[in-house]
């Protein structure tokens, strides 16, 4: 059965474990995490999650997040629509290069990809690339030729599109107060 990426917005508790929790219930329910990014929100209590997985329907992909909501510390799960989201990961690439050809070359394509030229040392440059998955393996694929030395990628970070927010149709406002429990 062919599987599709599904990307998960998730607000956490900013606290030690509980990335360990989310990714546990991925691992229980037999899904790999394809891609993982974690930092805090404008609220240093809070971070945020985006996790990218594999599964086989819309279906399957809802009571991931279902599940994800049970947990304690999840304050909110949202299911981004690819269509109505900003997805972006960073790529930095380490290259050879020991000629002044192969440097120009190299910047040329970083150019073209909108990349900056990050480091500079006598035999190599380091690239650093934002964009969507298509456009950082396409500057990959181009600088093979030169030798990578070194890559590294963030993960996917993504945001909705518009005025649409993580809190949007998910837990009852009052409910959580970001880590807060709200009492009437």
């Amino acid at each position: 059965m062919r599987k599709n990426r599904y990307t998960l917005a998730v607000l956490v508790d900013n606290e030690s474990g509980v990335l360990s929790q989310v990714s546990r219930l991925f691992s229980r329910k037999g899904y790999n995490i394809e891609s993982l990014a974690v930092g805090t929100t404008d609220t240093p209590t809070v971070s945020r999650i985006t996790i990218e997985v594999m599964a086989e329907d819309d279906a399957r992909a809802r009571l991931l997040c279902n599940q994800l909501r049970k947990l304690f510390p999840v304050h909110s799960v949202k299911l981004l629509d690819s269509s109505h989201s900003i997805r972006r990961e960073l790529v930095l690439i380490k290259v050879k290069a020991g000629t002044t050809e192969a440097r120009s070359e190299i910047i040329q394509i970083a150019n073209i990809f909108r990349g900056s030229v990050i480091d500079v040392a006598p035999t190599s440059l380091t690239i650093a690339v934002i964009g969507e998955e298509a456009k950082t393996d396409a500057i990959e694929t181009l600088l093979e030729k030169h030798g990578i030395l070194e890559l590294v990628r963030t993960g996917v970070v993504a945001l909705e599109r518009g005025a649409y927010t993580i809190d949007d149709d998910t837990k009852e406002k009052g409910e959580f107060n970001y880590g807060k429990v709200a009492f009437s």
